[in-house]
């Protein structure tokens, strides 16, 4: 798993696996699932993610 943060967008991206993604989708406003051909999930990106996850430097 690795997490990168994105300042200037204010978003992070968690990538869960090495796989490429082939589709996504919002499962709520902000919170995008990424899926790979298998239908794994393999990322999930969250906008605005000071307001959702406790950020820590």
């Amino acid at each position: 798993m690795k997490l990168n943060y994105y300042p200037e967008t204010d978003s992070l991206y968690i990538n869960l696996s090495e796989q490429p993604s082939v589709e996504s989708l919002e499962i709520s406003e902000g919170i995008v699932l990424d899926y790979d051909a298998e239908g794994k999930i393999v990322g999930i990106d969250i906008d605005n993610a000071s307001n959702k996850v406790e950020m820590e430097n």
